[in-house]
C-alpha cells in the first residue's frame, strides 16, 4: 500500500531515495506498466493550472518530491516528506541496481544524438545495465505509433522519457496502455546531463536547496518560469489557511 501525503490534491509518496528504488524494483516484477513522475515546485504549480496534468500526477504509481520547494511545501502543510528524491539521482540509483538479468533501458527524448551519447556514457559507468534502444524527442504526431512499436520491440524494462514538462508526462499517459515496458519515468533534462551536454549544480547547492539559483545563473531565460517557485509557496500557504 502506498504511503502518500496530500499536497493540495496531489498525492506525493512519503518515501526516501532508498524506498523509492525498492518500489521500482517491485514494479519490475509486476506484469504491467507503472508510471513514475518527479515533480518539483514548478510542476506542482503547473498542475494546479492544468487539470489534465494534475489528473496524470494523481494517477501515477509513484510520485516523488524533486526539489526543496516541494519539501518546504510539505512542511507548510504539516505533512512533512522525509527527503528530496530528485529525478536524476533516482535514475542513477536505478542504474546501480544489479540483478541476475540486466535491466534494459530505452532512452527517449532530447535533441538528435543526445540519447545515443547518454547511452554510451551510461554503459561505461554502469556496465551491468543494457540500453536496448534510443530515440530523439523530435517527432510528429504521425510518428508516435512507430515510436511505441520501436520501444516495444526493443524489449526494454524501463523507459526514460525526456521531453520536458508537461509534454513527457502527457506522452506517457497517452501511450501507457500501448507500451510493454514495466516502468515509464519522466526524466526532464537528465539525458543531457548523462550525455555530458549539461552540468549539474555543485553538490553544495543541490544539498542546500539552491539548485534553482545555479540554473537561473546558467539559463537566465528561465526567470519567468522560476517565478512558479514563490507562487507555489504562496499557493501552499493559502491552502493551509483554507484547511486544504
Amino acid at each position: 500500500m502506498r504511503n502518500t501525503v496530500d499536497m493540495a490534491g496531489i498525492p506525493v509518496d512519503k518515501v526516501t531515495m532508498g524506498e523509492a528504488v525498492e518500489k521500482i524494483k517491485g514494479f519490475l516484477a509486476e506484469d504491467r506498466v507503472h508510471t513514475v513522475y518527479t515533480p518539483n515546485a514548478e510542476m506542482m504549480m503547473e498542475a494546479q493550472r492544468d487539470p489534465a496534468l494534475k489528473n496524470i500526477l494523481v494517477q501515477a504509481d509513484l510520485l516523488v518530491a524533486d526539489g526543496a520547494g516541494v519539501i518546504l511545501a510539505s512542511r507548510i502543510l504539516k505533512c512533512s516528506l522525509p527527503e528530496k528524491v530528485s529525478g536524476i539521482d533516482l535514475v542513477k540509483n536505478i542504474f546501480s541496481i544489479r540483478q541476475e538479468r540486466k535491466i534494459r533501458f530505452f532512452f527517449f527524448g532530447s535533441r538528435p544524438g543526445v540519447a545515443e551519447a547518454a547511452a554510451e556514457n551510461m554503459r561505461k559507468a554502469y556496465p551491468w545495465i543494457e540500453v536496448s534502444g534510443c530515440r530523439n524527442g523530435y517527432f510528429s504526431e504521425d510518428e508516435e505509433k512507430s515510436i511505441v512499436e520501436q520501444i516495444n520491440s526493443s524489449g526494454a524494462d524501463i523507459l526514460l522519457v525526456a521531453l520536458g514538462v508537461p509534454k513527457q508526462e502527457k506522452w506517457i499517459y497517452a501511450h501507457k496502455d500501448e507500451l510493454k515496458v514495466k516502468v515509464c519515468i519522466g526524466v526532464g533534462g537528465s539525458l543531457d546531463v548523462f550525455a555530458g551536454k549539461v552540468k549539474l549544480a555543485p553538490e553544495f547547492l543541490r544539498k542546500n536547496g539552491l539548485e534553482w539559483l545555479y540554473r537561473l545563473c546558467k539559463e537566465p531565460w528561465r526567470f519567468k518560469r522560476m517565478l512558479d517557485l514563490p507562487r507555489y509557496m504562496l499557493f501552499t500557504l493559502s491552502a493551509r489557511l483554507r484547511g486544504q
